[in-house]
């Protein structure tokens, strides 16, 4: 019998909304008056409007010449109970110069009770009728999700991967140390790999990761792997490929390397920027917002995933459908155009299965994302958005600064991300000009050709950003802000009845920022302003909302994993975060994501910045709970961090380096070297520098193997000795007050 999940006991509270459903049946002797009519017979329309629903006005085809029209045309408005509805009925005259209005009238609609149907005559100028059928219905039933349970796709999920968890463990660890597991047993740990954010470096770092994961045989360990930022990007183009994971990362990360080599220059040819501006106007045609994050968007699609760049988010379903690879989860922060990002910030979920916010416990199916919502239902549906442009959004910190990407500014280029996007101003963008953007011009046949390349470079650098800009600028306040640049899309939770947020750790009561331990504040070594307004709700009024790369909060994706629902326990995370030198300390983010999981009341190990003093500079740190006893749910986290040790000295494991050539492959710095390939603004990776990278965290994973099996180890000991780890019972629900024992919520 499958056990009860008692998160799904725990109400989310909304308000269903009314469906008004009018019928315009037809009219009776429409005249335009004695005088009118001598002069031209109407020809008939009826609008509909009502003020307090969204896309509230609705018409009627017209009917030339006839004053008995018959239409039987139905429409349908989503409505707030809570409103005072009034229809709004107006009698159209259609002219080829203007329409004539031939009367209006109104009808309360809440004198309709829900379930009840009528059919009414209305009057206009004495003679004539028009014959409306109307009802109203209460919609029992959302197209979101309200629930603080994991949707029943990723339950069914983890349970499919639970055997090929149990029998990655027993092959990686041996008979001896993996003895006793079974799939029924609750002693399988869950396992989570994160990977940060930081462009360019943070994927091609991910892709050496990966490599070794699967090659090693821990990534049949892990129940999830979770993405920020540029580490997104590369388990997009992963995950998208049509022959992973028959196909392993090797293959695919050789592919990546070709994908990458180029500069981004080249992807801005007359005919590429023509296309995208194409893109662009069928979009905002379709009542879509857009902004610059849709060009950054297509940019990044056409360099990683060129020949799918009709993949969707969804498609990745057919990866993960018998457990056969670790559910990918993705991240962005829904934010105010005007509070800054560390301040507030709701951070955004993306899984195959649903997008959504736990912090209000709301979810969607990947094809409702961008769609119109109001009160829960679906207004008006678009096609899903292509994977490229959600690859945009969760990297869209590049979009803000794209002209960093393009190296086409030196303007404060010592600066970081973040001081960047705090000063950004209209003259960080290249201005326009008076050039042609008719002349055609050819990339260079042979582009693998260096030469060739930063010839066509110099030549043409100016003139196509300048020609795009021109072109995809033409109402500078659309991109000249860091709204115009921000991703924007329809706002999933307009009109919903949202007066607070939920406890992300649903049976830990949420605390406020004066209950906060002052050795988290201290511990973060930080502006005290950091996370100050996370517990405000996201406004419900809005009809659009901001949604903006996840690093310009913090830089690791933990806020995924701590759900306390997917009980985690053992995180691997990848840290290839900026650091001002290579010796720097490397737990900024860390740190960071520690205040958050303490304000959010969620379990975290505690994280000691000083033992980069005691320790010096490792290639991962291992974090434990102080007292397992005390913080039965804290994960442990084998935290790896962008270092060149090891790897200076050896090319594998255990096998020195002896060659001049290849002591000299891996004799480099990350940071400290000025002309360093590894900017977070570089998007261009040279053969040399894409290897250097991918092997040394290809390294760096394999050489600390040995620290995970030992981590994975001690988290069987550990389900063995507390069986009711990460598990809470429906008694601890019905124990919190705040909370209303109900009918499962799925």
């Amino acid at each position: 019998m499958a056990s009860i999940d008692p998160y799904q006991y725990i109400i989310v509270e909304h308000q269903y909304s009314h469906r008004f459903i009018v019928t315009v049946i037809k009219a009776t002797n429409v005249t335009k008056g004695t005088f009118g009519d001598m002069l031209d017979t109407p020809d008939p329309y009826v609008e509909l409007f009502i003020s307090s629903a969204p896309d509230g006005r609705k018409r009627t085809k017209h009917f030339n010449n006839d004053i008995n029209p018959i239409w039987n045309e139905t429409f349908e408005f989503i409505l707030d109970p809570n409103l005072d509805n009034i229809l709004e009925i107006t009698l159209m005259d259609a002219n080829y110069v203007m329409d004539e209005t031939l009367g209006t009238t109104t009808f309360q609609i809440s004198s309709l009770k829900p379930g009840e149907k009528k059919e009414i005559p209305f009057a206009f100028n004495k003679v004539t009728a028009v014959f409306l059928g109307l009802s109203l219905q209460e919609c029992s039933s959302s197209d979101l999700r309200f629930s603080m349970a994991l949707c029943d796709q990723e339950k069914i999920f983890r349970q499919k991967r639970k055997q090929t968890v149990i029998d990655g463990i027993k092959k990686l660890l041996g008979p001896e140390k993996s003895k006793d597991l079974y799939s029924t047993s609750r002693d399988v740990p869950v396992i989570a790999v994160l990977g940060s954010g930081g462009g360019f470096r943070a994927m091609v770092g991910f892709s050496g990761v990966m490599k070794a994961l699967f090659e090693s045989g821990v990534l049949d360990c892990v129940t999830y792997l979770a993405g920020l930022s540029g580490s997104t990007w590369y388990m997009s183009t992963l995950y998208s490929h049509p022959d992973f994971p028959s196909k392993g990362p090797k293959e695919i990360n050789e592919e990546l390397m070709k994908s990458v080599s180029h500069s981004p220059l080249l992807l801005l040819t007359p005919q590429k920027v023509k296309r995208y501006i194409e893109a662009l106007w069928n979009k905002k045609s379709s009542g879509q917002p857009v902004t610059f994050t849709d060009v950054f968007s297509m940019l990044i699609g056409e360099t990683l995933i060129r020949e799918r760049m009709n993949s969707k988010l969804s498609n990745m379903q057919e990866k993960i459908c018998d457990g056969q690879c670790p559910l990918p989860l993705f991240t962005c922060l829904h934010v105010k155009p005007d509070v800054s990002e560390l301040m507030f910030a709701d951070w955004v979920e993306f899984s195959p299965f649903e997008i959504g916010m736990a912090k209000y416990g709301t979810f969607m199916p990947p094809e409702l994302f961008g769609s119109k919502f109001y009160m829960g239902t679906v207004i008006k549906k678009y096609e899903e958005y292509p994977l490229h442009f959600l690859m945009g959004v969760w990297g869209s910190a590049f979009s803000i600064l794209f002209n960093r990407v393009l190296g086409v500014s030196s303007h404060n280029k010592g600066a970081t991300m973040e001081e960047e996007l705090e000063n950004i101003k209209p003259k960080h963008i290249v201005t326009q000009d008076n050039s042609d953007s008719d002349d055609e011009q050819q990339e260079p046949k042979g582009s693998e050709n260096v030469e060739a390349e930063e010839e066509y470079r110099r030549n043409n650098q100016a003139s196509w950003v300048q020609r795009m800009v021109m072109a995809l600028v033409s109402d500078s306040a659309l991109f000249n802000t860091r709204e115009g640049r921000a991703g924007k899309v329809h706002n999933f939770m307009l009109g919903l009845n949202l007066n607070t947020s939920y406890p992300l750790s649903p049976l830990a009561q949420l605390c406020t920022q004066d209950s906060v331990d002052e050795d988290v504040l201290d511990a973060a070594v930080a502006d005290p302003d950091e996370f100050e307004q996370i517990y405000e709700p996201l406004d419900v009024k809005s009809k659009k909302i901001h949604i903006v790369d996840s690093g310009l909060t913090f830089n690791l994706p933990y806020p995924l994993i701590l759900r306390p629902q997917r009980g985690v326990d053992l995180i691997i995370s990848f840290d290839f975060s900026a650091r001002p030198s290579d010796s720097s300390p490397p737990f900024k983010e860390l740190l960071l994501a520690e205040k958050w999981a303490r304000m959010n009341k969620l379990q975290f190990p505690k994280i000691d910045p000083n033992v980069f003093d005691r320790e010096g500079l490792k290639e991962c740190y291992i974090f434990r709970p102080k007292n397992p006893q005390e913080e039965k749910d804290c994960p442990t986290v084998i935290h790896f961090v962008l270092a060149n040790i090891q790897f200076r000295k050896f090319k594998a494991p255990g096998i020195p380096r002896k060659t001049a050539e290849e002591k000299d492959f891996a004799d480099f710095d990350i940071f400290d070297d000025p002309e360093s390939p590894f900017s977070t603004f570089n998007f261009q990776y040279p053969n040399l520098a894409f290897k250097r990278l991918h092997d040394l965290m290809e390294f760096n994973t394999l050489n600390n193997i040995d620290v995970i099996k030992d981590a994975i180890h001690e988290s069987i000991e550990y389900r063995r000795q507390h069986p009711s780890r990460c598990s809470v019972s429906l008694s601890n629900v019905e124990a919190r007050r705040f909370f209303n024992k109900s009918k499962p919520q799925n």
